[in-house]
């Protein structure tokens, strides 16, 4: 049966490199080089037996490139020749709407050339679908592809290729009777109102995220504790969640192995459906459904072979769930448990370091060690893909996991009997939820608690610390292979290495007389201002709130800066402060200078109970004096809009003067030119991400910068830059440099 492993390795291979290198026009190719390699692979089997294993495996790749040609044509193909289309289409509601930061969005269906495709509609707010409504009308159809209009990896990772845009009038027609299809959103539905109605505030969207998944209504501050902590996935529905549902599933059932398959194979699914058939819960249901199957028949349950089987099944279905991040962490903590996790708990257990125990004293020590050994064997595997993805290594997740999951099993089963009971006696429900509120308090205030710690993670954004991780990977690999195991000699080295990695971190920025950072933020702006010690950010803001903070804290947590001398807002859209608060719940400033100027959605005063610093507000030219280096902050006095009543920012140490405008216009440039004494510029910061209206020809006049540097996001709907200001920009012979093609830009002077 281990041939289904290699088999399944093979399409893992074909389907990573087909979805992140490789395009279609290059499948056929790539199957024909993988056929070459099994030619030559089986006239080596003659000599060389162990070789049918690379045979297996080239076999399975070129099916795998074959099968994603396959799927491109038939399926894809379609997706493409409807990029950038405008259509009259008939969309079926497959969930309810939700509101987005522009408006509402809604999945559902389409019918394109006698095909159903899965696709989510935007719309606006006072359009509310349920499950089985129908959207008609003209939208404008963009491809999830890569090179389509709505590139989203996150998309295509489940299944939805396409989004529609409305352009015009839109017509709903209701449904009369919910579809069977849509029984499941109609569920947790339901289930999410009766949590919100019998648990406190506080614990209510916790419960929620728990049990269904929800994580959308978990704040920002909650939401980075359990990252930074380690214990993120119990609040993305996964083998954690299937494992403690079965489980009791199979204690309802009197272990009976027909009435548990009877029973407990559809509940899996119905859960899945629920949890709307993520990859991570959707793997988990199909191995357990072996397992159980495995148990009818007496056979013997093979976790490699059914995690072949369930990865394997999945990629046929979709071959693009291989980029999918939760199904990536999912099989990575299985893989883990499978290669590591009974060796550890060997290791642990041995009489010389646990002694030996009998009766209760045993079973605690065997399941401390079955909970160590579980969370370092995932921890191996997925650290890299955590610090690929999240920017950050929770270095505490082992000790939070150790502390917080004896727990969840709890919680879970308390939360499905206080609905339960709460939906048939709304009293006695209400007294459940508050006696398992605080099991969920004490989760919530350990992740809280071990994330206020300085060291609680690394973020990988410094180079050492990710040299310090292949450092770690190379130590545990001389670990494997050698004879004489020492993990004292192992660990010793290890934490030598992070501490080296830290130290180089952290002064690493001290060397330089001054250094700005422009982040890569996407369609908005962040920038790090940096001389003589001291540490001013210049705006937080982007298309995601929660991205610019990501990308702020990262940058100042990798470098050791765990508070700002300043916090600095030149004004008050969204792609400019929409972060600011967030970023404050985790790295706070002494002072926070706000602009004397339009605040439509009273952001301003958000901030103020966001910050215990000192909050002013710039109403004059404003000087800040730190050793040779100061910072100028010039408001705008005749302007009202929000872009032209926004601070212009001067940063300056000897002879280097770097310009931020804001997204100030023509106009204000202009006025900022006449109230001003503008020196020659080293840097200016192009003003409101390159549209045309900004960085004046008067302005390069004035100021003759030498490098020009523009914060902008890639692919961004307003084609910022404009060809305008490039043109003036290389007419004036600047060098440019652009966040959507350099990514983070570090000036040093």
């Amino acid at each position: 049966m281990r041939k289904l492993l290699w088999f399944t390795i093979g399409v893992v291979i074909a389907a990573l490199l087909g979805t992140y290198l490789l395009s279609a026009k290059w499948y056929l190719l790539a199957a024909g080089i993988c056929a070459v390699v099994l030619v030559v692979c089986l006239v080596s089997m003659l000599r060389l037996p162990k070789m049918r294993i690379a045979a297996m495996v080239s076999m399975a790749a070129a099916f795998g490139f074959l099968w994603l040609l396959g799927y491109d044509a038939l399926c894809l193909s379609v997706v493409r020749a409807y990029d950038m289309q405008t259509v009259s289409v008939i969309i079926t509601a497959t969930d309810y709407s939700y509101e987005t930061d522009y408006g509402a969005a809604t999945e559902g269906k389409v019918s394109l050339h006698g095909r159903s495709y899965k696709i989510l509609a935007y719309h606006e707010k006072e359009i509310v679908l349920a499950p089985g409504d129908r959207l008609q009308g003209d939208f404008e159809l963009r491809s999830c592809l890569p090179g389509g209009a709505h590139e989203s990896s996150v998309n295509r990772s489940n299944n939805i290729f396409l989004t529609a845009r409305p352009r015009g009038e839109l017509t709903t027609e209701p449904c009369q009777k919910t579809p069977l299809a849509g029984y499941p959103s109609v569920i947790r539905r339901a289930i999410s109102d009766q949590i919100h109605r019998i648990f406190s505030e506080d614990t209510a969207s916790f419960a929620c995220a728990l049990l269904l998944g929800q994580t959308d209504e978990i704040d920002y501050e909650t939401d980075t504790a359990l990252k930074v902590s380690g214990i993120r996935h119990v609040i993305a529905v996964s083998g954690l969640h299937v494992t403690i549902l079965f489980s009791l599933v199979y204690v309802f059932t009197g272990r009976r192995r027909w009435i548990t398959a009877i029973v407990g194979i559809p509940v899996l699914f119905l859960f899945a459906a629920v949890a709307g058939f993520s990859p991570s819960i959707t793997r988990a249901c199909m191995m357990h459904s072996l397992m159980v199957v495995g148990m009818l028949f007496d056979k013997e349950y093979d976790p490699p072979t059914a995690l072949s089987f369930a990865v394997l099944g999945m990629l046929l279905i979709n071959p693009w769930v291989a980029t999918n991040v939760g199904f990536q962490l999912s099989a990575g903590c299985m893989i883990g448990i499978l290669l590591f996790s009974e060796r550890i708990k060997n290791y642990l257990m041995s009489p010389k370091r646990l002694g030996r125990f009998k009766g209760i004293k045993k079973k605690l020590s065997n399941a401390f060690s079955a909970s160590v050994s579980v969370s370092i064997s995932a921890v191996i595997v997925t650290t890299p893909l955590c610090a690929a993805y999240f920017g950050m290594v929770s270095l505490l997740g082992p000790l939070t996991n150790l502390l917080t999951l004896w727990v969840i099993s709890f919680v879970f089963y308390g939360i499905i009997l206080a609905c339960a009971v709460g939906a048939m006696v709304p009293v006695v429900g209400g007294i459940i939820a508050w006696l398992i509120a605080w099991p969920i308090r004490y989760v919530l205030w350990m992740a809280d608690t071990i994330a206020m710690f300085p060291l609680s993670a690394v973020y990988t954004r410094s180079v050492y610390i990710l040299l310090w991780l292949v450092f770690i990977y190379l130590l545990l690999a001389v670990y494997y292979i050698a004879r004489r195991k020492r993990p004292l000699l192992l660990s010793a080295c290890a934490v030598i290495g992070l501490c080296v990695a830290l130290l180089a971190s952290w002064t690493e920025q001290h060397q330089d007389k001054l250094r700005m950072t422009v982040l890569d933020v996407g369609q908005g702006q962040c920038i790090l201002l940096q001389s003589e010690g001291k540490n001013f950010l210049v705006d937080c803001g982007s298309y995601s709130d929660t991205f610019a903070a990501d990308e702020a804290a990262a940058l100042l947590l990798s470098q050791g800066i765990y508070h700002l001398d300043g916090m600095i807002v030149t004004h008050f859209d969204y792609d400019h402060a929409g972060g600011v608060w967030n970023l404050l719940t985790r790295v706070p400033a002494d002072v926070l200078y706000l602009p004397n100027c339009v605040d439509e959605d009273s952001t301003g005063q958000l901030l103020y109970s966001y910050t215990d610093g000192t909050v002013v507000t710039v109403k004059e030219d404003m000087v800040i004096t730190f050793g040779q280096a100061k910072i100028s902050m010039f408001p705008s006095q005749t302007a009202i809009s929000n872009n032209e009543s926004g601070l212009c920012i001067l940063f300056q140490r000897e002879n280097c003067d770097i310009l931020i405008t804001g997204d100030q216009n023509a106009a204000g440039e202009l006025e900022l030119i006449r109230h001003t004494q503008l020196p020659e510029l080293e840097v200016l910061i192009v003003g409101h991400h390159g549209s045309k209206t900004s960085t004046s020809r008067e302005l390069l006049i004035k100021t003759s910068p030498e490098i020009a540097i523009i914060s902008v996001g890639e692919n961004n709907s307003y084609g910022h830059p404009t060809d305008e200001v490039l043109e003036r920009l290389q007419k004036f012979g600047c060098m440019i440099y652009r966040t959507d093609l350099d990514g983070t830009i570090v000036y040093k002077g």
